[in-house]
């Protein structure tokens, strides 16, 4: 009876909501998996999931945010999820007949979640953190999270914290189990072996650190840590990127006027045994200078408006990440990085001296990058883990 009154005073909230329903492409045949997303930064793990299911099992991948996702692998299906009302919950489930479905982080989709669980579909929560309702649908609900919860078979919560929390709100404590995060897709960026075994050749025993994306406000900053560093370490070379590849062969030519040591990657030059600072402008080749490079420092952090480049893309070929106070639109991979002290964050161009001074000392450099690359290799067993559930439901859904 309570829940039925929470129920009844959401469904009535949701009456007034405008928005037209988007329209819906075809269903493909054969077995689909509903992967549902509240937002862009729990996405991930999904889209890892999302791949391995469409490439491994031929599935037929349909994957549901309320906002813009990167492009999937092909065989996954983007849309909008359904607005929350019983008829369009109904209407989306008569459509796309789901075998499954999965959602992440903690979001409740209390008319998706009842209509599935009344047509018997299998439920599972994955990456969980907290519950929670929609974005926008807020509100005390007389017994609804718990009715919603109850539908959930299979609960993965990243963390003790977190598995209390779903089983306070009311799933099954048979279902809930403390886990961890599903692995991200991998950012180990290719590379040209001859080119890096080239440049190693090139630049060895000399320590490199690495500038990525360096919008033209940080150039002074990056510029005056090499000049503080270089003093301790007087072969240290810097290589640069500009945020602008185009500014590249300008800031090579500024940079010798003011007297460095320059050479220019476009030009077809190769760093010698003077050069002070590599100038490259090709974002192809990111995966070049992460492997050379033991230190890598996120343009854009410090006097930008954020990071520009994802922080897993050099944590996961083993380069050090130094960063500065603004995350940008990677806030999430930030804090994991933070957490598991597998990043060093700094607030001032001085802290950065002070930093990339502190890690040009191989083992602390090699200790924070190997605890970078655990962070962006994790999660594998998670997944794999995840996969078996919804292919014994597969099977069983014949």
């Amino acid at each position: 009876m309570v829940a039925s009154l929470g129920r009844t005073l959401y469904n009535f909230g949701q009456r007034h909501l405008p928005g037209a329903e988007t329209a819906r492409p075809p269903r493909p045949a054969g077995a689909l998996v509903w992967l549902h997303v509240p937002g862009p930064g729990a996405a991930p793990g999904m889209l890892e999931l999302a791949r391995r299911l469409s490439d491994e099992d031929g599935a037929t991948v349909l994957m549901t945010c309320p906002e813009p996702l990167p492009t999937p692998s092909p065989g996954v299906i983007l849309q909008p999820p359904p607005a929350e009302t019983a008829g369009a919950a109904a209407a989306f489930l008569d459509h796309w007949r789901p075998a499954a479905l999965v959602f992440c982080e903690g979001e409740l989709r209390p008319a998706a979640v009842l209509e599935a669980a009344r047509r018997g579909l299998p439920l599972m929560m994955v990456d969980a953190r907290a519950p929670h309702l929609p974005k926008g649908r807020e509100g005390w609900f007389p017994g609804l999270m718990r009715s919603a919860l109850s539908a959930f078979s299979r609960v993965v919560a990243i963390d003790e914290t977190a598995a209390r929390a779903f089983r306070k709100a009311g799933a099954p404590s048979g279902a809930v189990l403390v886990a961890g995060r599903m692995e991200a897709p991998s950012a180990a960026l290719p590379c040209l072996e001859a080119e890096r075994e080239a440049l190693a050749r090139l630049t060895a025993a000399r320590p490199i650190w690495f500038a990525v994306s360096i919008p033209e406000a940080e150039e002074q900053a990056v510029l005056s840590t090499h000049r503080a560093v270089i003093g301790l370490a007087h072969r240290l070379l810097l290589i640069l990127l500009p945020e602008d590849p185009a500014r590249a062969e300008p800031l090579a030519a500024a940079l010798e006027a003011e007297g460095w040591s320059v050479t220019l990657r476009s030009a077809d030059q190769e760093p010698e045994a003077e050069t002070e600072i590599y100038v490259v402008g090709d974002r192809a080749e990111l995966g070049l200078w992460y492997r050379l490079a033991p230190i890598t420092f996120l343009g854009g952090s410090l006097a930008g408006t954020g990071a520009l480049q994802s922080p897993l893309e050099p944590a996961a070929l083993g380069s050090a990440i130094l960063h500065g106070p603004r995350p940008g639109a990677f806030g999430a991979a930030l804090g994991r990085l933070g957490a598991a002290r597998a990043a060093r964050a700094v607030a001032t161009p001085a802290d950065l001296a002070e930093a990339l001074g502190d890690l040009l000392s191989p083992d602390r450099a090699a200790r924070l990058a190997q605890a970078a690359w655990n962070v962006a290799s994790d999660g594998a067993e998670v997944t794999e883990m995840v996969l078996a559930h919804i292919r014994r439901v597969l099977e069983e859904a014949g």
